[in-house]
């Protein structure tokens, strides 16, 4: 199993990228307009980029911090759920998100490292730059 760590600075409040993580039309605009349904619950399912993520609340901490387990369809039936952690830190005037992902498949990692980076970070700068 592989585990990544990828960061991007956002020019928002730590508040308002949680709540639009948690929120199917701002996740959707996040991931440049592919179809999300979120929970904003713990224990709640998700699925995003038109049900190729899917996964379920683990922990919501409000504004700071959210768990989750996570898989695409590209994992194999017996593999596991890997897991993610996304930590909203302000600084400086913008927030700083920075997603640990654990648990990913084997020879899968520098691939979901470059998706976190072109399927979402790069349509979240753009949102928040408006």
């Amino acid at each position: 199993m592989e585990k990544i760590k990828v960061s991007v600075k956002l020019n928002c409040t730590p508040k308002e990228v949680f709540s639009g993580w948690l929120d199917n039309k701002l996740h959707s605009e996040f991931t440049g307009g592919a179809e999300a349904k979120t929970s904003p619950n713990e224990g709640g399912e998700f699925s995003a980029w038109d049900g190729y993520i899917t996964g379920t609340n683990v922990e919501i901490f409000p504004h700071k911090r959210i768990i989750q387990k996570w898989r695409t369809t590209d994992f194999a039936e017996t593999d596991e759920d890997s897991l993610i952690e996304l930590f909203f830190t302000y600084k400086d005037g913008h927030t700083l998100l920075t997603i640990t992902h654990t648990n990913i498949p084997d020879d899968q990692g520098e691939n979901y490292k470059k998706g976190w980076k072109e399927h979402y970070f790069t349509y979240m700068k753009k949102y928040f730059d408006k």
